[in-house]
């Protein structure tokens, strides 16, 4: 009997209007698990090479683990995953809450969406049953009115994952919504949803899911309870959330400023959670599905209405301080909350609208750009207004934004003067706003060789591993003993960084959450072994897991070697090769030759060609992934 996992995965045809259910047997649940995996197995089975990102042959998928929605802590998130149409690859998107869990409760593992309704529709998926309804009412509203609507309509207690303005009208890093406080972010997967026609999936479900050793899980739910909040980084969290960063960023001078030029700000202090709760800008806390850390903070705003219903909204993240604020020259916290309120209700990445703004502003600074091309408000660093206004017009897809709506890629194209050189991206997703100059060099591997580009969640900081201490600690299981150089780029260094990359790889594919687990988190690597047998009753091991995170990283290279990728797209934008202006870290910089030769140790470690980056045919044998040889 399958525990953990519901046992069907939901498949809906838009153009026939159409749902099927499968139930995939045991040994494929354990091969493939959930998440990124899941995601990644359908998007290889199911679509053709070249197909358009936002054309009806792509696929959506919504996915869960065996894992989500048993009563432990960080188990709340879901996956998304698509071809992406912002770097024409593999697309992917976690978020935590409500969803992923409820889901699972309305008795599905995954839902496969394929086609293109031929109206606006949305999906009602509750207790076994998948219902495509009319969403014309709901097409041109915000993220908020349209859940507000669907709840309404539905009841208080069903869950909504939706796409704004920004997802209709297909801006290429668009995304999905899950609620007030929780978004799948990055790659444009809300301009898939879109493109489909598909303005929410609600999901409502009262099914209980069955635990192989209740007791067992009880006892490590516990346990954490008692331990959480002994790291350093959980105290951090459970107090400021991800925004008490800003702070430590700044003083290691790699708070990516005016473009990634400089690596701090003047005013910086004034862009930190701690200065948002001194002011009674961040008044408050929220938690995922089952999480005592309550990582998610509420801001206070007072203007317009739809931006503070109650007078709070979600208090903005590092991620979005750090792009919308100080990379844009703002250090105004309430400019910062506001607009990162609106790219929330329009549906809009933060990461990749502040990146986009940045590149803008420096293209008007090099006379590449007109300063007046918003209108009466001068596009230039710190002005505030420019910021808000480009994300009204990019949402909207008017004037500049229309452009500013393609990502900085496709902008520097078009633009030229020389633009490509600090249009900050990878592999077309512009960059995470952490800076690989600021002693995290193992992060410039990582956006080399990510499956999407500019993504910082691969590895966990570098600075935290130059020496002997809890996070260290945490990796002795996979044969970590020995600190490793921040700055280092060398053999040590891709090796920490290969294993923290698998490890991640497998927590992306349960679905769990990087802020309760190793490296330098309460769950250590045995404790996840043992909550994952005893959800599941699997006699798995540290090994097999691992496995399983190397396999989801493979099946991700295969789709982008697929769709054209090769070893030329492993780089790092042109702008972290040259040296910080400012800051702590000034005058250091991303070396290429030394980034190229860990690229290459990097292939070598996960199974690749050395040469080429493209799995080899035994790596496959060994993933049980050989019914992909001769498919790229």
């Amino acid at each position: 009997m399958l525990m953990g996992c519901t046992g069907q995965i939901a498949h809906v045809n838009l153009n026939l209007g159409r749902v099927t259910i499968n139930h995939p047997d045991e040994n494929w649940y354990r091969l493939y698990v959930g998440g990124r995996a899941i995601g990644a197995y359908y998007l290889l089975r199911d679509t053709s090479p070249g197909i358009d990102p936002l054309g009806p042959d792509n696929v959506l998928v919504f996915a869960t683990s065996v894992v989500t929605g048993h009563p432990f802590p960080g188990n709340a998130r879901a996956s998304v995953v698509g071809k992406s149409p912002l770097t024409g690859g593999f697309g992917e998107s976690e978020a935590g809450g409500w969803f992923g869990p409820e889901l699972k409760f309305a008795g599905f593992d995954a839902i496969v969406i394929k086609g293109r309704a031929a109206r606006p529709v949305f999906l009602y998926v509750h207790d076994g049953v998948v219902e495509l309804k009319d969403a014309t009412h709901l097409w041109g509203l915000t993220t908020a009115a349209a859940e507000k609507a669907i709840k309404a309509e539905l009841g208080e207690k069903v869950k909504v994952a939706c796409i704004g303005p920004a997802g209709e009208r297909l801006v290429r890093y668009a995304c999905i919504t899950a609620g007030a406080h929780n978004v799948f972010g990055r790659l444009g997967l809300g301009a898939v949803m879109g493109a489909k026609n598909v303005k929410a999936v609600a999901v409502r479900g009262t099914n209980a899911l069955k635990c192989y050793d209740s007791l067992e899980l009880k006892k490590q739910t516990l346990w954490f309870a008692e331990n959480f909040n002994r790291p350093e980084t959980c105290q951090l969290f459970y107090k400021y959330g991800t925004a008490g960063g800003v702070n430590i960023y700044d003083r290691l001078g790699s708070l990516p400023t005016h473009n990634f030029r400089d690596g701090t700000i003047e005013g910086a202090y004034q862009l930190s959670a701690e200065y948002m709760q001194e002011q009674g800008l961040m008044v408050g806390k929220t938690g995922c599905f089952g999480c005592p850390v309550a990582c998610r903070k509420m801001a206070r705003i007072e203007e317009p209405a739809e931006l503070a219903t109650g007078g709070e909204v979600h208090s903005p993240e590092y991620e979005t301080i750090a792009a919308l604020g100080s990379n844009c020259g703002i250090t105004d916290p309430r400019v910062v909350i506001k607009a990162g309120q609106l790219c929330d209700l329009y549906g809009l990445d933060t990461i990749s609208t502040g990146v986009t703004v940045a590149f803008a502003m420096e293209c008007v600074e090099r006379k590449v750009l007109d300063r007046n091309v918003l209108g009466e408000v001068p596009l230039e660093f710190g002005n505030g207004q420019a910021l808000l206004e480009c994300i009204e017009q990019i949402a909207r897809r008017q004037g500049i934004g229309n452009l500013m709506a393609e990502g900085t890629k496709r902008m520097s194209a078009k633009l030229g003067g020389g633009s490509e050189a600090w249009a900050v991206q990878g592999k077309g997703q512009e960059l995470a706003l952490q800076d690989p100059r600021g002693k995290k060099m193992g992060a410039a591997i990582g956006y080399a060789v990510a499956p999407h580009g500019g993504d910082h969640i691969q590895m966990e900081h570098d600075f935290q591993f130059a020496y002997y201490g809890p996070f260290l600690r945490s990796m002795e299981p996979l044969g970590v003993i020995r600190p490793v150089d921040a700055d280092s780029l060398g053999a040590e260094k891709v090796k920490l960084f290969t294993l923290n990359q698998c490890l991640w790889s497998l927590y992306n594919v349960l679905d769990i959450c990087i802020f309760v687990a190793a490296p330098g988190h309460a769950f250590s690597l045995p404790r996840i072994e043992a909550i994952v047998k005893a959800v599941t009753g699997w006699e798995t091991s540290l090994f097999e897991l691992m496995r399983v995170g190397k396999r989801a990283l493979t099946m991700t290279r295969i789709f982008n070697v697929r769709e054209g990728f090769t070893t030329a797209d492993d780089i790092v934008p042109k702008r972290l090769t040259e040296p910080l202006r400012n800051g702590a870290c000034k005058g250091l910089a991303v070396n290429p030759e030394e980034l190229q030769r860990a690229v290459r140790l990097y292939y070598g470690l996960m199974g690749w060609d050395p040469n080429t980056g493209i799995p080899l045919e035994a790596s496959l044998y060994e993933l049980d992934l050989d019914w992909l040889i001769g498919q790229f």
